[in-house]
């Protein structure tokens, strides 16, 4: 195990139990914050390649279908 793991876990062991919840809550929230990060750059790069597919050639043959 890392070292910032190994630090973060003494952490946990030394606070009292009723701050684990806040511990809990903090972690949660930086996980959806990944999350959320994640999914805009995956929409960022969605936004870049629409361009590709939106001309008029592709549309003229596609209208054809």
């Amino acid at each position: 195990m890392n070292t910032a793991k190994q630090v973060l876990l003494k952490l946990i062991d030394e606070i009292p139990e009723n701050q684990i919840h806040e511990v809990i809550d903090f972690i949660g929230y930086l996980r959806i914050k990944n999350e959320r990060d994640m999914f805009k750059e995956l929409e960022e790069a969605s936004k870049s390649s629409i361009d590709f597919w939106d001309n008029d050639i592709d549309d003229e043959v596609w209208n054809n279908v």
